[in-house]
């Protein structure tokens, strides 16, 4: 189903300008945005994929991953097909690099907002999370979802790539919980290289964010050979700590994919020297995904005693009591009930 889009004005000749994310396209009558879900049509701009749910699913929250929001919850999670970037590591490519316009009869579900929230509420989730895909590029659909969800008492989770503009997320902000951000370089370089995106429209998200009162993660794949040096991986670490130290980072192992299958998965030594760059540049939680045994569990910032032990998405023990340490009462940051 298409809907007319938010957030764009239309200019001369039937031209439009969308400024729904960082790309800021300028489109001519009869074409897509960069995005290929946001079309012009005789000079008013539609989304394209309003309703048409290419994935839902019910996930523990530790998948998106948010480890200090409502630990040990489920939350249902949708998506719509397209992005905004063009990541040669894509874990979703399937989806999120489908041209619909090229196949048009692609597979979906109509599925609107009310059915969405209606859904997440049989399924005993207490979170709609916008995610697999960008929620950005599916803005009209995420948001009507997301005020009804409000209505019923639901938080909302946006997992994305924070390429989106500030009107964006000051639209969304009166709806918006959570939101695990991707932090992928700590080059302007390579996000143009690999992602077809720049950096600083992401840092600019990330801060508006904390400044809106959003609970936000981060999380950076670390490739090897693209991103895992000791120079950029600290200064992905010391932007995150000079924003918020107890702003958790997620640290993930990179596993071949997509355009990148001739690369090794990242070695988990070079993880482990992520980690301590995190912990040396200041910030109290930091995370390893994508590993077996260790790196995932939640340690109290002030006594240091294990708050919450963590089986992969499962949570074995939860000692944080009203969002408190249970054993020196130290306020642990997060959303916690």
């Amino acid at each position: 189903m298409k809907k007319e889009a938010l957030l764009y004005e239309k200019l001369d000749n039937k031209m439009v300008h969308c400024f729904l994310c960082g790309h800021q396209c300028r489109i001519a009558d009869g074409k897509a945005g960069f995005c290929g879900v946001r079309k012009n049509e005789a000079g008013t701009l539609f989304s394209l994929v309003y309703r048409n749910a290419i994935s839902t699913n019910v996930d523990p929250i530790e998948k998106k991953p948010l480890y200090h929001f409502l630990p040990g919850t489920n939350s249902f999670s949708i998506a719509t097909a397209g992005c905004n970037f063009r990541c040669g590591f894509c874990q979703n490519w399937e989806i999120s690099q489908m041209n619909i316009l090229e196949v048009p009869d692609y597979i979906s579900r109509d599925l609107g907002p009310e059915a969405v929230v209606s859904g997440a509420i049989r399924k005993n989730c207490q979170s709609i999370s916008y995610t697999y895909t960008e929620p950005t590029i599916y803005f009209e659909y995420a948001y009507d979802c997301a005020k009804i969800a409000r209505e019923k008492g639901l938080k909302n989770v946006f997992v994305t790539n924070g390429y989106m503009s500030k009107e964006a997320l000051q639209a969304i902000q009166p709806y918006l919980d959570a939101a695990n951000v991707d932090l992928k370089y700590f080059k302007d370089e390579s996000y143009r290289k690999v992602c077809s995106g720049s950096l600083q429209p992401v840092l600019d998200s990330i801060k508006l964010m904390k400044k809106l009162g959003i609970w936000v993660e981060v999380t950076t794949l670390v490739v090897p050979g693209s991103n895992d040096s000791p120079e950029e991986l600290k200064g992905i670490a010391e932007f995150l700590a000079g924003v918020d130290k107890f702003m958790p980072w997620h640290i993930s192992r990179f596993f071949p994919n997509y355009k990148m299958t001739e690369l090794d998965a990242t070695p988990e030594e070079t993880l482990k020297k992520a980690e301590e760059i995190g912990r040396k540049a200041g910030l109290k939680y930091v995370y390893v995904g994508n590993v077996h045994g260790w790196g995932n569990d939640t340690h109290c910032h002030n006594c240091k005693k294990l708050l919450i032990k963590r089986e992969g998405f499962d949570i074995l023990e939860n000692n944080v009591k009203e969002g408190k340490c249970a054993f020196c009462s130290t306020a642990i940051p997060g959303r916690f009930s």
